[in-house]
């Protein structure tokens, strides 16, 4: 069994109705220098995902000025993956559930590291498919240590800031609560949270028939995900770690990435997005600046 929670923001508790949403510019700290990227999904009356759009589906305004679409594709930016190495158990199923959440991903650059050792992560975003999968497959088991996991995060970060997307994930797969009580470098949180990148995080917890660790343990990992506006799901079987990473892949696959063009030197302002689809309605993720 699993549960999910999801951040949501007060901005899409209001989304207006045939299909358009207010959304203020500058969520992401990353330029586009082609104009500005609005990351957002748009579902239909149920609420199942939509993705056969074209540019000239959206209709986009800044500020109350009409913008000109350039491009609309499924978003692609990129990942880091973070694997816990700490639990020797776990590992194998979490390193199986992990190939399989990057081969559902799409084509999108990839690095996959360990929450035991920020040098772990000494991929490249060039690299292949199958790189990424042996990278995945070459993990042993490391020593759990809040600090280190916090290390990692702050090294998948950079990287991430370094490539300039406009948005980025960092995906953490952890076999346990991390103890945020612990004592870990304060300068730390501001890299990650400075990037842009949200993190996500599929997280094993004991039962409550287990006691193993506290029920009210603060898990460092849900504060990264709470504060990055990223999704935090918790599990209870180690079978459910690849249900929640399909779950999550189907959700960045659904994502939509709608770039449109803006006067030289104009400032970022308030985004209203709309969709020619009656029914269908847009939820925001970001935009960037």
């Amino acid at each position: 069994m699993f549960q999910t929670d999801m951040w949501k923001s007060s901005i899409l508790a209001t989304l207006l109705l045939l299909g358009w949403l207010f959304w203020p510019a500058g969520v992401s700290a990353q330029q586009d220098p082609a104009g500005r990227t609005l990351l957002a999904t748009v579902v239909d009356r149920s609420g199942k995902a939509q993705v056969d759009f074209e540019a000239d589906d959206f209709l986009i305004s800044e500020n109350g000025a009409t913008r000109e679409v350039l491009d609309v594709h499924i978003a692609d930016y990129p990942l880091v993956l973070l694997i816990d190495d700490g639990d020797a158990m776990a590992l194998p199923i979490i390193k199986r559930a992990a190939a399989r959440f990057v081969a559902r991903v799409g084509e999108r650059p990839v690095v996959v590291g360990t929450l035991s050792n920020p040098d772990a992560i000494r991929a490249t975003f060039e690299d292949d498919r199958q790189d990424v999968l042996d990278q995945i497959e070459s993990i042993v088991p490391g020593a759990p240590d809040a600090g280190l996991t916090l290390a990692a995060t702050a090294r998948g970060a950079q990287l991430l800031q370094d490539t300039g997307s406009p948005f980025s994930a960092i995906v953490a797969v952890s076999a346990r609560a991390i103890d945020a009580t612990q004592t870990v470098r304060g300068d730390l949180l501001p890299i990650i949270l400075g990037s842009g990148a949200t993190v996500h995080v599929v997280a094993g917890r004991p039962s409550a028939q287990d006691g193993a660790v506290p029920a009210d343990v603060p898990d460092l990992l849900r504060v990264l995900a709470d504060q990055s506006h990223g999704m935090y799901t918790a599990i209870f079987s180690t079978a459910s770690y690849a249900i929640a990473l399909d779950r999550l892949a189907d959700r960045l696959a659904t994502e939509m990435m709608v770039q449109y063009l803006v006067p030289a030197g104009s400032q970022a302002g308030d985004v209203r997005v709309g969709v020619r689809r009656p029914g269908s309605r847009v939820v925001g993720l970001g935009v960037s600046k």
